[in-house]
């Protein structure tokens, strides 16, 4: 389920602040999320894939059709596990994006970020002036 624009602006709010109060901690939190879920799932499919080949191995060796036709589904299932969790990790320094897939959607996501940027700076601001008024 997707979030609000509300939502998505106040999330915004608080990663900001948080960057602006402390830089370390928040490049140490940018390394986890959806880039290491996608690479850990991509891992466990690689894993399985494995199972899978000596699952038909096993049932070549043994004779047993079944077997093997197990260890062929689970390769085909953790092939296209992997296939598709690749294509979905975002490359390193990206920001994910929710709903991005095609160019309009990369331009629509330029224009939302430049209007809050806009907003942040606003929100700078009045924080600034605040501020400097107590």
């Amino acid at each position: 389920m997707p979030l609000s624009e509300n939502e998505q602006r106040m999330l915004e709010q608080m990663e900001r602040a948080l960057y602006a109060e402390d830089p370390k901690f928040a490049t140490a939190l940018e390394g986890s999320g959806l880039r290491t879920y996608t690479r850990r799932r991509v891992y466990q499919a690689v894993a399985g894939f494995l199972v899978g080949i000596a699952l038909l191995m096993a049932g070549m060796v043994a004779q047993q059709v079944w077997l093997s036709v197990v260890g062929f589904l689970v390769m085909l299932g953790c092939a296209v596990l992997a296939v598709t969790g690749w294509r979905k990790a975002p490359k390193p320094g990206e920001q994910p994006a929710a709903d991005a897939t095609g160019p309009q959607a990369r331009r629509q996501g330029r224009q939302k970020r430049s209007v809050m940027d806009r907003i942040d700076e606003r929100w700078q601001r009045r924080r600034d002036e605040q501020q400097g008024g107590q």
